[in-house]
């Protein structure tokens, strides 16, 4: 990201190196005290997560506990535990499960030097929690099946006629529900709602991002809506110069080029304040991020860190102006999902 860009997203002057930020030293005397271990509920990319944790641990010497699930499957869980809650750290895939948090109280907040190190926009409004990584919504296509230039600026399109039996959707995916709140957002509810009930009639439904990225990859389908990552993940795997497929990105401030986040907060009830803030703390250092995006191709929410993944610009990207946090819980995507037929 470029120099001017940072000081025009940073909010608190000049960012903090991660020792400074965290206070190393006076930490390592602290746990040696104190053996107890920070629990995480891990709903992000369990690679991701062990690489975090890993450059965590030998940082602060702090020992972390990765109990893994779905996001909305943890949260659920947390907010069933109540009070009774092991979990000190929530990380999650994305954020409308962490947000499904906040909205109950139970999140404690954010400290502004952590906040501070991380683009605004991608922070909750009452500074519960933060985005930690971010990655775009894009159409995959297969290149053999159709030619860049056929492909619609707007997703909206893509739920039409036109399209049928050749777009792919994973109508259960966290980032899927993103997209349809985004959409209410910009277009109405009931532009939201005839989109779902265009793509269940037209398009295809797979039961997984990967499933639907390996299909676009093998010609079995020519298109189909996913996140960036997804089509890096296979071209690590074969090598890019041999992909049968290509990202196409939606047109400015459509909801196809929506970005969302992955996202953390820290337990009212966690056992350990402290130390999870600390953990907090390091997913937003220089550390940390640098940790994460060497494992997956997302965008580092932090100026200045550098992706080894030949990303889209993040400044070259124009998505919607639509925020994780006016995503909320995304709550009313199920509704509008079941009201399609696609529940």
């Amino acid at each position: 990201m470029k120099t001017s860009s940072r000081r025009d997203f940073l909010r608190h002057g000049a960012i903090l190196s991660a020792g400074a930020l965290l206070g190393f030293p006076a930490l390592h005397s602290a746990r040696a005290a104190d053996a107890k271990t920070l629990i995480l509920y891990n709903g992000q990319h369990a690679k991701t997560t062990a690489a975090l944790v890993a450059a965590f641990t030998q940082a602060t010497g702090i020992q972390v506990d990765i109990r893994k699930g779905s996001s909305t499957q943890l949260a659920n869980q947390i907010i069933e535990e109540g009070s009774r809650s092991p979990a000190d750290v929530f990380f999650a895939e994305e954020s409308p499960p962490v947000a499904a948090l906040a909205e109950k109280n139970l999140l404690a907040p954010l400290p502004d030097a952590t906040l501070g190190q991380i683009l605004p926009r991608y922070t909750a409004r009452d500074h519960t929690w933060t985005g930690i990584t971010a990655r775009s919504r894009v159409t995959v296509y297969n290149q053999d099946m159709v030619q860049a230039a056929e492909l619609p600026a707007s997703v909206m399109d893509m739920a039409t006629a036109a399209w049928k039996d050749r777009v792919g959707f994973v109508p259960t995916s966290g980032a899927f529900q993103e997209q349809i709140i985004a959409i209410k957002l910009l277009r109405g509810r009931d532009a939201a709602l005839g989109w779902l009930k265009g793509l269940k009639q037209y398009g295809r439904i797979y039961n997984g991002n990967m499933a639907a990225m390996r299909a676009v990859e093998r010609g079995e389908i020519a298109t189909a809506l996913v996140n960036n990552y997804y089509w890096y993940i296979v071209a690590n795997e074969v090598g890019a110069d041999k992909m049968k497929s290509a990202l196409h990105y939606a047109g400015p401030q459509d909801p196809g080029g929506l970005i969302t986040c992955s996202a953390a907060g820290v337990l009212k009830t966690a056992a350990h304040a402290d130390a999870a803030q600390q953990l907090l703390a390091f997913m937003v250092s220089q550390a940390g991020q640098d940790a994460m995006v060497d494992t997956v191709a997302e965008y580092p929410l932090r100026p200045g860190v550098k992706t080894p993944f030949a990303l889209k610009p993040f400044d070259q990207l124009h998505p919607p102006a639509v925020s994780p946090a006016d995503l909320g819980d995304a709550a009313d995507a199920l509704t509008l999902r079941r009201e399609a037929g696609l529940a």
